[in-house]
């Protein structure tokens, strides 16, 4: 496993994303990629490559890059499919990567990007979480258990977003996407609260004060927006709070070993509940965090933040108790005895037990069932 540039607190380097949106955000790709080569192998999940196949091309014939091949990345981020990736010849022939999709898409097309040696870029077809951005993947086993993070020395090249694209994408991929995104702020203070801090974790707790409001004040008009396809101002700011607000704050708080304050509680709860086989079948993994930003709340006592949030997610239809995870209390001690294996466990400022993490989980169904 790669690890990104170790982070003294005098000698590092820091590498932030840039990117492209709007609805012509292609015809940016020759004057972004002119220095990287001339070959380009595209990999991507089968609906976004149905969606982005055609504007890609278009895009490209304007361009001095030539397609190696298309392909399929295999389903999910597994290391399994990034190895059967590498030793296709049409991604040893190219130059560059171009990684189309949802986070699981861009995930994988990241890690054969790194250990192929190529130049990637992402093209995200959806607004559902900051994996476009960001200098790790979420990698996941063949049962679509988690298996851990795989850290990179520096985010994509850059990031590509075309709006039309992603405002005809699946609606609860968005929706789910929010719930994602609104984990970042909470969870990046909880997480660094009692950290020695330097500048680029400043930098990132800066950023992360951006992530929330935006969700907030635009999500409900976005959401409606979005199931009519209207590109408008503020589905455009959710989905920049989704994509890139959040991966910014990523890239400057996370290390593979000198600190992670990307998360906490809330995608602990995640990564333990997929130990479930029904949340990983019927559920989203922006739905699932977003129930668990609830339990990060209850844990930490930020009370008032958490009734502004379960206001919002009661008027937009998120999680505010197990039962709407199809969780039974009776499950809890077995998302609980996952807990550790999580880097997550460690990402609180006073180190957590499976006592505290299961109270937060029931007290957070408790108050959900009062709503």
């Amino acid at each position: 496993m790669k690890g990104v540039f170790t982070m003294s607190r005098t000698d590092y380097s820091l590498v932030l994303p840039a990117y492209t949106i709007g609805s012509h955000a292609y015809d940016s790709i020759g004057k972004i990629t002119k220095h990287f080569g001339k070959k380009v192998v595209i990999i991507g999940g089968k609906t976004a490559l149905e969606k982005a196949k055609q504007p890609l091309l278009d895009a490209l014939k304007k361009t001095d890059l030539t397609v190696t091949d298309i392909l399929w990345y295999g389903g999910d981020a597994t290391y399994e499919n990034a190895d059967m990736l590498i030793a296709n010849p049409a991604v040893q022939q190219a130059d560059l990567v171009f990684g189309v999709g949802g986070g699981r898409a861009i995930d994988c097309c990241k890690v054969v990007a790194d250990k192929a040696g190529k130049a990637f870029f992402s093209f995200p077809t959806l607004a559902s979480n900051c994996a476009p951005v960001t200098a790790l993947s979420v990698m996941y086993k063949e049962d679509k258990s988690f298996a851990g993070y795989y850290y990179l020395d520096q985010p994509p090249v850059h990031t590509f977003i075309n709006m039309d694209i992603v405002a005809d994408s699946p609606f609860t991929l968005f929706w789910a996407g929010i719930g994602d995104a609104m984990s970042k702020e909470a969870e990046c203070f909880v997480a660094s609260r009692t950290a020695d801090k330097f500048h680029t974790i400043e930098l990132g707790r800066a950023i992360a004060t951006i992530c929330t409001k935006p969700l907030l004040t635009y999500g409900e008009k976005a959401l409606a927006d979005f199931k009519n396809h209207n590109v408008s101002f503020e589905l455009q700011q959710v989905a920049l709070s989704i994509i890139v607000s959040t991966g910014l704050v990523s890239n400057c708080v996370t290390d593979a070993t000198e600190y992670y304050y990307n998360a906490s509680l809330a995608h602990l709860f995640y990564n333990s509940s997929t130990v479930l086989p029904q949340v990983v079948e019927k559920h989203l993994h922006g739905e699932v965090v977003s129930f668990g930003v609830l339990v990060l709340l209850t844990y930490d006592k930020q009370f008032e933040l958490r009734d502004t949030i379960a206001k919002f997610y009661k008027k937009c239809g998120y999680p505010t108790k197990l039962a709407d995870l199809d969780i039974d209390p009776s499950e809890v001690d077995a998302i609980v005895a996952k807990g550790p294996e999580a880097r997550e466990w460690t990402c609180v400022p006073e180190p957590l037990t499976a006592e505290i993490f299961k109270k937060a989980i029931l007290d957070t169904d408790e108050y959900g069932k009062s709503l």
